[in-house]
């Protein structure tokens, strides 16, 4: 395949296999602690174990692709998502549940780094930025999709059920990416040069690693902890994550909307704290009131909108030839953030009873979100003024 569209069109199936994969233990958490009998908290901590090896592979994720080329690097991600899928379905234990979630999770991680570089290749000066708005929507679709079917497959076949289900959907996108993909005939050189990020500059691309995770920490509480929230209150698992699920199908209009209303407006940082102040006081709202379908709504309507604005905040005070480093820096904060941020809600479920603590967790987490813009700003301005004093 040749047409760049028809491409995004494949590499938007394949990243949303990433989101269908993590979702899959929090899509059945109350299935999961009855036929293992396990608390929240250890369901905390299997969510979050999917985004442990990003802490250490987002770095070198990059070098991985220039090493064995992008399409056998994607096709050895999918297979590790695949067997580590495969070992949960069959898991006898609790302690191979963990292993082959670190498995299936470390595919996933190198899986996120490589598509994005391949859908570089084929839009740089291309329309990209739209590409990448829809790009990053294969995450809320993946896991919508995986709250409507998961939970089904899950009461009818048990947790081993939902476990192949999410293997056979890999094997899908295995069979797509071999048949369909191809790089571009214009695809840039691998480029072997290196740069290190001054100090003031790895501060600002921490605080705005931090800030990403954090908000996407609140996002997480909604979709992990939200169906079994509603169980509590006495809704079928079936009934709670098709609700849940209509979230993430609403960030697939919200996430773009934001990205255009900050260009329009041309201030990307105003929708950023005002969504996340509103996105706060919705998740504190959701547990303690009987309109569940009504705050569901607008927090899709809202939880979007600040994913482009979060994003853009990198390329603030990198420059050309520290994108690399400094975007593995990103993530690896980011990813260092999701790992823990699961397996604290879970904990906090655990200790008060009640899921409904995750969502106050959530929330707190996604108000640090323009506190941390502050310092972002402070340090940014300082890389700034360096950048003019050097070019004097």
């Amino acid at each position: 395949m040749r047409n760049r569209w028809g491409i995004l069109a494949v590499l938007f199936a394949v990243r949303a296999t990433i989101a269908f994969q993590f979702q899959s233990v929090a899509a059945v958490a109350p299935l999961l602690s009855s036929e293992l009998g396990v608390s929240l908290a250890d369901i905390g901590v299997l969510i979050g174990l999917y985004f442990a090896p990003g802490v250490a592979l987002a770095l070198p994720g990059g070098a991985i692709g220039q090493r064995f080329g992008d399409k056998t690097t994607v096709l050895g991600a999918l297979l590790l998502m695949l067997v580590g899928s495969v070992a949960m379905a069959f898991a006898a234990s609790w302690n191979i549940q963990i292993a082959g979630r670190l498995v299936a999770g470390t595919g996933g991680v190198i899986l996120s780094v490589q598509l994005t570089k391949m859908l570089t290749d084929w839009f740089a000066g291309k329309e990209i930025a739209t590409a990448m708005a829809i790009f990053v929507n294969s995450w809320p679709a993946g896991i919508a999709v995986s709250l409507l079917t998961l939970p089904l497959i899950g009461t009818s076949a048990g947790v081993s059920g939902v476990h192949l289900a999410v293997a056979a959907l890999v094997a899908v996108g295995i069979a797509l990416l071999a048949l369909f993909y191809r790089p571009p005939a214009d695809a840039p050189a691998a480029s072997t040069a290196t740069a290190r990020l001054d100090r003031t500059a790895t501060l600002a691309v921490i605080a705005a690693g931090l800030i990403w995770g954090l908000f996407n920490i609140g996002f997480a509480m909604i979709f992990s902890f939200g169906p079994s929230m509603l169980v509590e209150r006495g809704w079928s698992i079936a009934s709670a994550g098709s609700t849940i699920s209509i979230v993430l199908w609403l960030a697939v209009v919200s996430v773009p909307f934001g990205g255009f209303l900050a260009d329009r407006t041309k201030r990307p940082q105003t929708i950023l704290v005002a969504a996340c102040l509103v996105d706060a006081a919705l998740m504190i709202l959701l547990p303690r009131t009987g309109a569940v379908v009504s705050i569901v709504i607008a927090l899709g309507l809202v939880s979007g909108q600040p994913a482009g604005p979060i994003m853009s905040l990198p390329a603030q005070v990198l420059q050309p030839a520290t994108r690399a480093i400094g975007m593995g820096l990103f993530f690896a904060v980011y990813y260092g953030s999701m790992m823990l941020g699961p397996v604290v809600g879970g904990a906090l479920a655990k200790w008060t009873g009640s899921a409904a603590a995750a969502f106050d967790f959530g929330a707190a987490m996604v108000l640090v979100c323009p506190v941390l813009l502050l310092a972002f700003n402070r340090i940014a301005a300082g890389e700034t003024a360096a950048r003019a004093t050097a070019s004097t």
